[in-house]
């Protein structure tokens, strides 16, 4: 008998992957946690039925939601990761030598637990000496810490259920307060083919705040559609502007400096998303 696992990304289209066994599940105060192991992306994180991750396709996402803003920011030391519990995000920040504090901001500590004992390879630089966790909603935290970060990046789940107001307009008011002069933001902001809407109204709540806002793309294999977004805002530099020979040489399997300026060049259907309102 196979096992095969199904995600229903839209009410009309999926993806699904052979699974050998289920190592975890649980219902936490937020959501179900699942690890699972699958065939052909190792072990997977589940919660509420999406996927967040995997072994094999995790470096994509956790490079790209990273570098882009860290390496714009003239020198980021402090930097707030908001959800993230997997640790990946965590993980690429503290490659920048300059940090000098990474805050983790999850609203559901059983990730962290789970992601510690399960993905011991992405969740390992949470026990980093500059990593602060804090178990608690991220909106009531960027509320409460005006001008404190330079640089603060959005690692959500889809806009539903907890994760609703990360995509929301109040929210990115306060991370503009919290952010000091210069700082830059960066969040994901889902597929081009299947959230078209919310990238369009996420880039018109953010050039209405940010005197730069910029869309860039890479390609998930395991996340709707492959092809997905994140929207950058900042209050100085403009990431366009970076000379290649700026941009450090990292540790990256998806990222790199010759890759940087090209990341911003988009598809003309999703280049229209950006010039809606």
């Amino acid at each position: 008998m196979e096992l095969w696992y199904t995600e229903k990304q839209t009410p009309h289209f999926g993806i699904t992957a052979k699974i050998e066994q289920t190592l975890h599940h649980e219902k936490t105060e937020f959501q179900h946690v699942d690890v699972i192991e699958t065939k052909e992306f190792g072990r997977m994180l589940v919660l509420d039925g999406m996927v967040m991750t995997t072994d094999r396709d995790e470096f994509v996402y956790h490079e790209m939601l990273t570098h882009v803003g860290m390496v714009t920011h003239p020198d980021p030391k402090h930097v707030l990761v908001v959800g993230g519990g997997d640790g990946g995000v965590i993980r690429e920040v503290l490659k920048h030598p300059g940090v000098e504090s990474a805050t983790l901001c999850e609203i559901d500590g059983r990730v962290i637990e789970v992601s510690r004992e399960y993905f011991p390879k992405i969740a390992g630089a949470l026990s980093d000496p500059r990593v602060r966790i804090r178990v608690e909603d991220g909106i009531q935290h960027i509320e409460a810490h005006p001008d404190t970060y330079d640089v603060i990046l959005v690692d959500s789940t889809e806009p539903v259920g907890p994760a609703v107001g990360l995509f929301q307009r109040p929210f990115y008011e306060g991370i503009h307060r919290a952010l000091r002069e210069g700082g830059i933001m960066v969040a994901q902001t889902e597929s081009p083919w299947f959230n078209r809407d919310l990238i369009a109204q996420v880039n018109r709540d953010l050039r209405s705040l940010f005197p730069v806002t910029r869309l860039y793309t890479a390609s998930v294999p395991t996340y709707p559609s492959g092809l997905w977004s994140f929207t950058l805002g900042s209050k100085g530099r403009d990431p366009l502007t970076l000379d290649t020979g700026e941009i450090p040489e990292l540790d990256t399997r998806y990222y790199t400096p010759e890759l940087h300026h090209a990341l911003f060049a988009l598809p003309a259907f999703v280049k229209e998303l950006t010039e809606r309102g």
